[in-house]
């Protein structure tokens, strides 16, 4: 009869003598330590792309329009006499936002900022001067920006073209949707017993 001894036993055996390789490290690793200002514009960074990142409005290729041109957009739902309010400059005009003297790519960013800030501070009517841009190389450029990029906002419920006291075709009405606070207010005004 032959006694087998298990692999195991064997392989411990045969490792008995023998001993873990030194390896010296080749890269010195300094000690952590945090730059605050490396920290901060790092953040700032990431927090500016991330900001850019939400602002959908879209960047692509912008049919132009007339400099004369009235624009102007209603959702369903609106009603008449309510757009016709807006068209007539009857509303309040709680906040103005300027796009003279910007590009493209900065009054996309500022419009986008403006409309989110409208939302926040419950702005139902606003005006957003954009200018015609007659006598330009390229007319109304910021003009026909405003009428593509203000339609992708589900918060808006119209616009219009302004009346000659507040820039005439050069400046736009844009009317907001209630929050859900001032629908409530609303609901609460009207439905006491």
């Amino acid at each position: 009869m032959s006694s087998k001894i298990p692999d195991a036993d064997i392989f411990l055996q045969q490792m008995k003598d023998v001993k873990p390789i030194k390896v010296e490290e080749k890269v010195t690793l300094a000690p952590a330590h945090q730059d605050k200002t490396s920290v901060a514009t790092r953040r700032k960074a990431a927090t500016a792309e991330l900001a850019k990142d939400k602002n959908f409005l879209s960047g692509e290729y912008i049919e132009p329009l007339d400099p004369l041109a009235v624009i102007e957009f209603k959702r369903d739902g609106v009603q008449n006499g309510v757009y016709r309010s807006l068209r007539m400059g009857k509303y309040q005009i709680d906040a103005r936002l300027d796009l003279h003297n910007m590009t493209v790519d900065q009054a996309r960013t500022a419009v986008f900022q403006f409309i989110k800030d409208c939302m926040t501070h419950d702005i139902r009517c606003a005006l957003i001067t954009h200018g015609k841009g007659e006598g330009r190389e390229q007319p109304a450029q910021l003009k026909s920006c405003v009428a593509h990029w203000l339609p992708q906002f589900p918060e808006i419920l119209a616009f219009h073209s302004a009346q000659k006291v507040h820039g005439w075709v050069g400046a736009t009405y844009v009317l907001l949707r209630k929050s859900e606070k001032k629908k409530l207010e609303n609901w609460e005004l009207h439905n006491k017993p």
